[in-house]
């Protein structure tokens, strides 16, 4: 059974040093996948470069990047 792609799932990543959670939806988490893929890239660096460049919170941060980039 697929998993709902609206369910929240918390992720922990490592950024600048020190472990943080992430929380998104399952939707958001398999599209931050195919964009990584897609530039030859792991989710984590994309994850340490958007929280390079962010102002806000790292997860609609995360979300704003996925859209635009989708």
């Amino acid at each position: 059974m697929a998993e709902n792609p609206a369910t929240l799932k918390k992720r922990s990543v490592n950024i600048a040093g020190h472990a943080t959670s992430v929380s998104m939806e399952n939707i958001f988490w398999d599209r931050l996948s195919d964009i990584a893929s897609a530039r030859g890239s792991s989710v984590s660096a994309i994850i340490r470069e958007i929280d390079a460049a962010r102002t806000g919170n790292l997860s609609s941060a995360l979300r704003v990047y996925i859209l635009e980039h989708s």
